[in-house]
């Protein structure tokens, strides 16, 4: 028995204390949606938005529900196809590299995001010239603010799973390299590829300040302006978001689950 452990009275003490801090806000916020215009409860601000009546006021959210999804993709496309490659290879075939990279994948996080805007625009003059002005290049963006947290999921599969050998063995068996990071390291990195999905699509619902500086549209700008007339709507919304993000950690989860009863 550990003497340092704490007691289990201890951890429920923790544990309502930790799960009080999360749930009143939520709960809170699902009664506020429930108060009627009788002063009862009732869900007529749900069903409100579903009301066809209500669609011209709801526009901006669904408009920017649905472009916070595709950037939403785009991220997380980015993130597997470029950061988990390239974490992959400084592993395998430039260690000495990886303390720079490491540091470099950790900076965003210490940039205030309106310094990033700042940076970014003239950036983003250019992109604007090159690829047009849709709400998608916010991903290029998006990229950058999800590098530290993607960059730790990733790692932390790839710090548990021997890549070399798993490499090597592969290799030697005559598989090319695009083979062996599909069907041999990616598998063996699941649960941090997901985990990285998972953060870059929660912090794409969440972000505000570079869509508002830079002028896009996305889901939480367009909560905004809806929130200006209709003071329950984002609160609705922001529930819905909410139990989506905690609907793919499930997803995750079980995923991740059945790597682990595959693999063993």
């Amino acid at each position: 028995m550990n003497r340092l452990a704490p007691s289990r009275a201890t951890r429920w003490i923790i544990g309502i204390l930790v799960g009080a801090f999360f749930a009143i806000p939520l709960v809170s916020t699902f009664l506020y949606t429930l108060r009627g215009t009788d002063g009862g409860l009732s869900f007529e601000r749900w069903a409100a938005i579903l009301d066809p009546t209500a669609s011209a006021a709801l526009k901006p959210i669904w408009t920017g529900l649905g472009n916070s999804l595709i950037l939403a993709l785009v991220t997380v496309a980015i993130v597997l196809l470029l950061l988990a490659p390239t974490m992959i290879l400084v592993s395998l075939r430039f260690p000495k590299l990886k303390p720079l990279f490491e540091f470099t994948a950790l900076l965003p996080i210490s940039i205030p995001a309106i310094v990033l805007v700042v940076g970014l625009s003239p950036i983003y003059l250019q992109i604007s010239r090159a690829l047009g002005t849709g709400t998608w290049t916010l991903a290029f963006a998006y990229g950058i603010t999800v590098l530290p947290f993607a960059y730790r999921s990733i790692q932390a599969s790839i710090d548990a799973a021997d890549l070399r050998t798993l490499s090597e063995a592969a290799r030697s068996l005559g598989s090319s390299w695009p083979v062996v990071v599909w069907k041999v390291l990616a598998p063996n990195l699941r649960q941090g590829l997901l985990s990285a999905s998972l953060i870059s699509i929660a912090v794409v619902l969440g972000e505000f300040t570079i869509a508002s500086l830079l002028n896009r549209q996305v889901f939480q700008t367009a909560m905004v302006v809806v929130g200006k007339q209709d003071a329950y709507a984002p609160a609705i919304f922001t529930l819905l978001a909410l139990l989506f993000c905690f609907l793919l950690l499930l997803i995750i989860g079980r995923a991740a689950r059945g790597n682990r009863k595959a693999s063993s």
